[in-house]
């Protein structure tokens, strides 16, 4: 059984993870034209960690990269655990993600708005699997 299982309704709660403040409020932008709403943000793994302990959003748009050169992955993992589905968005990373997120759609930098809604298309079409 995939972490996708969880049944999502429209208008979506979106977690953003990004710590490029430009990048996050163009995510914003899109989400919102897109009919979601963003719960909310974080800057750091730490600052991830805590939201998603908090709860209240339907997925995560999720940098690969966030400040400081930290990895994603403690964040991916804890989404994983709650079965929270996530995008892995980078513009930089050259190495995939470790084997047990491999199957966790991928978001591109630079991307715009036909990506960002193909990306939450493809956690839809998981979910169905």
């Amino acid at each position: 059984m995939s972490y996708y299982a969880r049944p999502m309704q429209l208008g979506r709660s979106v977690l953003i993870v990004e710590d490029e403040p430009l990048i996050a409020m163009m995510l914003e932008e899109f989400i919102d034209v897109l009919g979601h709403r963003v719960s909310g943000g974080a800057e750091t793994v730490a600052d991830a960690l805590a939201r998603i302990d908090e709860g209240g959003f339907d997925l995560v748009i999720l940098d690969v990269n966030l400040r400081d050169g930290a990895a994603c992955w403690p964040i991916a993992d804890a989404l994983a655990e709650r079965n929270v589905p996530f995008l892995l968005a980078s513009g930089g990373h050259l190495e995939p993600p470790p084997p047990r997120h491999d199957n966790a759609p991928k978001l591109a930098k630079p991307y715009g708005l036909s990506d960002v809604r193909a990306a939450i298309a493809s956690i839809e079409a998981m979910m169905q699997d």
